[in-house]
């Protein structure tokens, strides 16, 4: 049993309040197996980007949808924009998930070179450094003392413990070409459906008053999905987070209409 599922099946004991179930999940045999094992896939780094730039995607999208239905502008000015807006903000993410991954990347590894320097140029001013901060946290004089000794018993997990516990620093092992990807994947698929309808209507005839309330209709299911979808990344329960999303995507949605409402009167 790898150790993302025992976590995942001691979370939902929590929730529960499911003392037994929770015994089983922090079995000492289940969890030295677990630990044996390789666990969390290489996708699992992009679940986060995925679902943050789909619901990015639907909301930002069905929002222009709303803005342009308000104004009454036609089917042909909301595929317009639609369309603009879905590739444009859909790279512009991409492009913001890139570099700010790579960034936090390149802030990690310069931090952890000058940490490998301090510890090979002044052990004695790290090891203090480290004792400082366990006796900070409670540890008695010798506890701190044991736990400065296995840490720096070793040069790398040494310069580990300093981006740790000094610095609060974890590496990030994704890709910034593929977080950037995973982001512009789900912007544009999910985002294209609020247009799915609109799209449609180039081929049957669709009149604007039936296309809005099913471009309406699919938003909301996709939000709804979406925002239950997020429980990969939060933990939180699916139905409270589906509903959550929906309504925050309904207010940015009716804000967005009532804005076009308002041009339209005002633009006479």
């Amino acid at each position: 049993m790898s150790i993302s599922k025992r976590v995942e099946d001691a979370r939902k004991a929590f929730e529960k309040g499911d003392l037994q179930a929770s015994a089983q999940a922090h079995d000492l045999a289940r969890i030295r197996h677990g630990h044996r094992e390789r666990h969390g896939g290489a996708s699992h780094q992009y679940i986060g980007d995925m679902v943050y730039g789909g619901l990015d995607g639907i909301i930002t999208t069905f929002a222009v949808v709303s803005g342009v239905a308000g104004a009454d502008l036609g089917a042909h000015i909301v595929l317009i924009l639609g369309l603009a807006n879905l590739f444009a903000d859909g790279f512009s993410m991409a492009t913001g998930a890139y570099l700010s991954s790579r960034s936090e990347q390149e802030y990690y590894d310069r931090e952890r070179q000058r940490e490998a320097w301090e510890v090979e140029h002044f052990p004695e001013a790290e090891r203090a450094e480290l004792k400082e901060i366990y006796l900070a946290r409670g540890y008695s004089e010798d506890n701190a003392e044991r736990l400065v000794e296995a840490h720096t018993s070793s040069p790398e997990r040494w310069v580990d413990a300093m981006m740790i516990d000094e610095l609060g620093l974890l590496p990030d092992e994704r890709k910034p070409i593929l977080s950037a990807a995973a982001t512009l994947v789900a912007f544009v698929l999910a985002g294209a459906m609020p247009l799915v309808v609109y799209l449609l209507g180039l081929i049957f005839p669709i009149s604007p008053g039936v296309a809005f309330p099913i471009s309406l209709a699919l938003s909301a299911a996709a939000l709804f999905g979406l925002g239950a979808a997020k429980v990969l990344v939060t933990g939180l329960k699916p139905l409270r987070s589906g509903i959550e999303m929906l309504l925050v995507g309904g207010l940015a949605a009716g804000v967005a209409y009532a804005v076009g409402a308002l041009l339209k009167n005002v633009g006479g």
